[in-house]
């Protein structure tokens, strides 16, 4: 009988004991559990902030490249404008230079005409002087409109020019320019301007739109023709509704 209790009572002991294992077994696996999910947490946030970071690199690499691109392509455009601005300055020099000697050669036909009225030359020599004095005068008209030409280009593309050189000194336009707007886009915020060229309008040129006396939008010139000008609306300068007929001046006048 004895040896029963004992044996009953060391079957109830490891009973015990096992079930205490087990218990502590239980919780050492669910803090192992509970740790290793916070630790699969940390990886996939690690992991995701890696992959912003990677796309976030490639974005900035591609911006970097557009950038350069850009740089190189302004850098291109400015060396470009240069050129051709010597190149304007010099015809503009060399026209010059002809217009003051067909000046000269006009005025010396015309004394030499007087001179040989005065000393009673033959009819035919006077008639033929004369005909060299007319095409003196034609060749100075057409070098003096040539070199009217050669003045709106050069001023254009020393427009251009100071664009590249000086991006923030404002384009000046001939202080007495006038116009109207003959034509107003609303959706795409442009205008068409009844001046162009010939009026002295230069690309990026900036002009106030007024009705009545008062200010309703400034815009900025972007492609000039011969009697006409596109200009978009400068944000933050549209008071109201550009509409058709509205006069315009330039924003920053020629002294």
């Amino acid at each position: 009988m004895l040896i029963r209790i004992s044996l009953v009572i060391a079957i109830l002991a490891g009973l015990a004991a096992g079930a205490l294992n087990f218990v502590k077994v239980k919780e050492k696996v669910e803090t192992l559990a509970t740790e290793r999910n916070e630790w699969h947490g940390k990886f996939d946030k690690t992991d995701a902030e890696l992959t912003t970071t990677k796309r976030d690199l490639d974005k900035t690499s591609k911006d970097l490249k557009q950038t350069q691109d850009t740089l190189t392509a302004t850098s291109q455009e400015r060396d470009k404008a240069v050129a051709e601005a010597a190149t304007q300055i010099k015809k503009a020099t060399e026209l010059a230079t002809k217009l003051t000697t067909t000046t000269e050669e006009r005025d010396n036909a015309r004394a030499e005409l007087a001179a040989y009225v005065g000393t009673g030359y033959k009819p035919e020599q006077i008639s033929a002087l004369g005909k060299q004095i007319d095409k003196a005068q034609k060749a100075l008209e057409a070098m003096a409109d040539e070199k009217k030409i050669l003045q709106l280009a050069l001023n254009r593309k020393t427009a251009e020019l100071e664009r590249f050189t000086g991006p923030d000194k404002p384009v000046e336009l001939p202080a007495n320019l006038q116009g109207k707007i003959v034509v107003s886009d609303p959706k795409w915020e442009f205008v068409v301007i009844n001046v162009g060229e010939d009026d002295g309008v230069l690309p990026y040129g900036e002009l106030l739109v007024s009705r009545a006396g008062k200010l309703v939008a400034k815009v900025i010139v972007r492609d000039v023709l011969k009697g006409r000008s596109i200009a978009n609306l400068m944000p933050g300068w549209k008071l109201s509704d550009v509409a058709e007929g509205d006069l315009i001046i330039p924003a920053h006048p020629a002294s």
